[in-house]
């Protein structure tokens, strides 16, 4: 290894570059996956699923409803009757 300062200060250089470049792909990585993480709905029953509604509040007065029978944020089918714990009553 040579002790040329200038030989030094290109390791360094390529290093620092090499780290930046790596760090932005990790980056890229982690922003193309996001998306997908965001699609995966809940489980029923860790949201309290029930198919008959808790008062007034119900599946298909929620934000969340997508009719006929889904939700953004709940897997499988849902009675537009039900209720979970995620309910947001539509505006």
């Amino acid at each position: 290894m040579s002790t040329d300062p200038k030989s030094v200060d290109l390791s360094r250089r390529r290093l620092l570059s090499l780290a930046a470049a790596g760090g932005g792909a990790l980056l890229v990585g982690a922003v193309a996956t996001a998306p997908a993480a965001a699609a995966t709905k809940l489980p029923q029953k860790a949201v309290h699923y029930q198919p008959q509604p808790k008062g007034k509040a119900r599946c298909d007065t929620c934000l969340q409803w997508q009719a006929p029978k889904g939700c953004k944020l709940v897997a499988g089918d849902i009675a537009p009757s039900g209720w979970c714990s995620l309910y947001a009553h539509k505006a």
